[in-house]
């Protein structure tokens, strides 16, 4: 994450890539079993793959719509989920992952260049503006990096 000194951006870079009054997604994920990814413990809604592609997939629908007029969201709400509890292999896992941060980064370099214009509506919008759009990635991405917190703590306990 690069300072680009506009206190503005430098906020939204650091809530989306650091999370302020939460855990990172890198510190949430670090070293998550991967025998518990497909998990559901009583109390639970989603597993942590359910979350991760979730996560994955909205946030990739927002940056999307931030810089492609021609982009075409999936159907809601079963395009944002995945079909099933666990990853279909591990290497599913990982690139969900990589393609999280992939995307992270392209809607960090978005929101850091200064020829963005934070407050300008979308043209190919309804009235959002990027950073209406960016407050809704930090915000949403955040939501469920507690669900996956509480997810882990509960598989811990059950356990």
């Amino acid at each position: 994450m690069a300072k680009v000194k506009d206190p503005l951006r430098d906020e939204l870079l650091f809530l989306l890539s650091k999370g302020n009054a939460h855990l990172s997604f890198d510190e949430v994920l670090e070293d998550f079993p991967s025998r518990l990814r497909g998990v559901k413990p009583e109390g639970a809604a989603h597993t942590a793959w359910q979350l991760l592609e979730h996560m994955r997939i909205c946030q990739w629908d927002i940056l999307e719509f931030s810089r492609d007029p021609k982009h075409v969201s999936p159907k809601f709400p079963s395009g944002y989920w995945p079909e099933s509890e666990a990853a279909p292999t591990a290497a599913a896992w990982t690139s969900s992952v990589a393609a999280f941060k992939k995307d992270r980064a392209a809607m960090e370099k978005l929101i850091a260049d200064p020829k963005t214009d934070l407050h300008a509506k979308i043209p190919h919008g309804t009235g959002q503006s990027i950073l209406r759009e960016a407050l809704v990635v930090a915000d949403h991405n955040a939501y469920h990096l507690g669900q996956l917190v509480l997810l882990r703590r509960l598989i811990r306990n059950a356990g």
